[in-house]
């Protein structure tokens, strides 16, 4: 590992033994390998120091820490971009697979638009056993070069993962930390494209894993979600109506934080109004494993091909 690697990747987990050697691998087997990984293990109960330290030994370019206490999902999630040192950053799971180009690609989509702040991949969602469930296209306008059309998009328009991109990690560090309200990472990839458009690369390279133990499955209110994420959110304090008052108020805040002109704050300002006032149309703001599955037999190339770098396209 060079002394200052180009990308940090932070991977946050807690009790991911399951699925974790697994996506170690496919994110270790990339061809772009200046990279450093930072594992912030969340106090696991279960196997996954066992599995982090053997591959710490194993590469050099891993940094393992672990916590004494469970802080929750969304402080540990920050907690790892803070301990990350390159002028790249990507969060990973501990369950998810990538197709072995996908940090190659995204870092070339970077280096070629020096506008860009973000760049992610087309996806698909994959079952435990690495099946794809849910392929689907890339249908947000973050790519447009207005921020007002990009909010606007993010607000009404479904899917998406880019929490999950390759970012300018000067531009996270102006943006206000991961908070743990109800949707909070919508609110943090909002502020995120107020600072600049993304980039989507058109090709499936990375895949998100549905599995009956995936936080957002074990948990299914809103408030056990939420305490998830931090578990400062238990007890009376934090009612769900609270939690949905502040998600709404999220977006509110990223917009007077931007570096917006007058014109255009105004224009997210009325964007956000009609949001809040009209009927999102059925499907708006799902996250896309929750959507209709598509046909996987659309794709003519297998997770397992993917992932070992061998080529392949969507019909």
């Amino acid at each position: 590992m060079t002394a200052r690697p180009r990308l940090s990747i932070g991977l946050p987990v807690y009790n991911g033994e399951e699925y974790l050697a697994e996506s170690l691998d496919a994110l270790l087997g990339q061809t772009y390998e200046d990279f450093e990984l930072v594992i912030s293990d969340n106090a696991s109960t279960d196997g996954t120091e066992d599995i982090c330290r053997k591959y710490a030994a194993q590469d050099s370019r891993i940094r393992y820490i672990r916590l004494l206490r469970n802080i929750g999902a969304a402080p540990n999630h920050n907690y790892v971009f803070t301990e990350c040192r390159g002028e790249l950053f990507k969060w990973a799971s501990h369950d998810d697979l990538y197709a072995r180009d996908l940090l190659r690609r995204c870092v070339e989509a970077l280096d070629e638009r020096p506008d860009v702040i973000l760049a992610h991949s087309d996806q698909a969602v994959v079952d435990e056993d690495g099946k794809v469930k849910v392929p689907y296209e890339y249908g947000l306008a973050t790519d447009s070069p207005h921020a007002p059309e990009r909010f606007r998009s993010l607000l009404f328009e479904p899917g998406g993962d880019d929490f999950y991109g390759v970012m300018r990690a000067d531009v996270l560090r102006r943006v206000k930390p991961h908070d743990s309200y109800h949707h909070a990472d919508r609110t943090f990839v909002a502020e995120i494209t107020l600072h600049g458009p993304f980039h989507q690369v058109p090709e499936l390279l990375y895949f998100r894993r549905d599995h009956p133990t995936r936080a957002e499955r074990a948990n299914p209110s809103k408030r056990s979600r939420c305490v998830n994420l931090d578990p400062r959110r238990a007890g009376p304090l934090h009612p769900t109506p609270r939690l949905l008052a502040e998600y709404v108020w999220g977006f509110a805040s990223a917009i007077r934080r931007a570096p917006l002109s007058p014109v255009d704050r105004r224009a997210c300002f009325r964007h956000l109004a009609t949001w809040m006032t009209s009927r999102v149309r059925p499907g708006a703001g799902e996250r896309v494993e929750d959507r209709a599955p598509v046909d996987p037999a659309k794709l003519t190339v297998s997770v397992d091909d993917l992932v070992a770098g061998r080529e392949g396209r969507q019909t």
